[in-house]
């Protein structure tokens, strides 16, 4: 019993997506094997960071040194499994916090996170490997004026304007005319500093999730994203209310699955991923060519998350893609 190893399941965060990330870490939860871990649901939120306990009970955790007192004895522990979509936990911020106290995780570094979290910087990044395009788009910083006429002479309507460090298109916005430029812009700053404004690529969504454990590389079957009814694309309601369609392996000529396949294996070298990263992408039908749209490196691990279901197309149950997770980040 002595023996388990201490896991900290890390969720919440300080985003628009802090619910989507208790629901993945409760996923995650009932999904790992209490006989060989001992699990603790850490959640963090701008007003505290504490242990949820099975009682309900709220236990404060020591960010000192990331420990808990549980029973009158003081927990360490072994490994963060971080599921924190967003701001603290995507964008490097928990990374570094725990590379100073030496407790190790789940999900790419510091550097890597920081980087692709900011869809703007992973952009320019991406686009100079000369591997996949990337939609033509701008930068705009809330501290900064924001001329609505240099976007438009810059950009061909309709673009898309989102949070340039965000996720699960909270704010997010397919801008159509001028008129609705604007207000997009204002609604993607409540939400982070800098927008992204970017080109509309029209095409068929596809993801891909990889991984790499005990140095051997997964790269998933490809998931074609399909909107339903009045959703245009990929948004909030989308993603977690059911109005898309998740085809699994995409239906899709395989020389397309293919090339996405070798773009996300590559990538994910290229920008030093470690554990699961999904990489989503446009794919545009009559120009027949790939546009890269974002790097997840925390995707979602609920019911309805797309990772999961790669996973289990080519044999690797939800329990077992989690256990691997640990067991390589624990390095044994």
């Amino acid at each position: 019993m002595e023996n388990k190893k201490n896991i900290a399941l890390v969720m919440g965060g300080f985003s628009g997506e802090h619910q989507i990330s208790i629901n993945s870490g409760c996923q995650v939860y009932d999904s790992l094997d209490k006989g060989k871990y001992n699990v603790y649901k850490i959640v963090v939120d701008r007003q505290s960071w504490y242990w949820l306990a099975e009682d309900g009970g709220h236990y404060d955790i020591d960010r000192g040194d990331f420990t808990v007192i549980d029973n009158g004895r003081k927990v360490h522990f072994d490994l963060a499994f971080i599921i924190v979509h967003g701001n603290p936990g995507e964008n490097g911020v928990l990374q570094g916090y725990f590379d100073m106290l030496g407790i190790k995780y789940t999900t790419s570094g510091f550097y890597t996170s920081a980087l692709t979290f900011n869809k703007g910087y992973c952009n320019a990044v991406v686009r100079g490997y000369n591997i996949v395009s990337v939609a033509k788009s701008m930068m705009l910083y809330g501290n900064q004026p924001i001329d609505e006429k240099t976007i438009l002479n810059q950009l061909t309507l309709p673009v898309f304007v989102k949070p340039a460090s965000g996720g699960s298109s909270v704010a997010t916005t397919k801008v159509k005319t001028a008129e609705a430029l604007m207000p997009a812009i204002r609604e993607a700053l409540t939400e982070d500093s800098a927008v992204l404004v970017e080109e509309f690529i029209k095409g068929r969504e596809f993801d891909c999730g990889v991984m790499k454990i005990k140095g051997k590389k997964y790269v998933f079957p490809i998931t074609e994203i399909i909107p339903l009814g009045e959703h245009e694309f990929f948004d909030y309601a989308a993603k977690y209310d059911g109005f898309s369609q998740e085809v699994t392996p995409a239906e899709v000529e395989e020389s397309v699955s293919a090339e996405i396949q070798d773009v996300s294996s590559r990538m994910y070298d290229l920008l030093d991923c470690r554990g699961v990263v999904r990489f989503d992408y446009i794919y545009d039908t009559d120009k027949r060519e790939l546009f890269f749209l974002e790097v997840n490196t925390i995707p979602g691990q609920s019911a309805e998350s797309i990772v999961p279901k790669q996973a289990r197309a080519v044999g690797i149950s939800t329990e077992q893609l989690y256990e691997m997770i640990i067991e390589d980040a624990l390095g044994e």
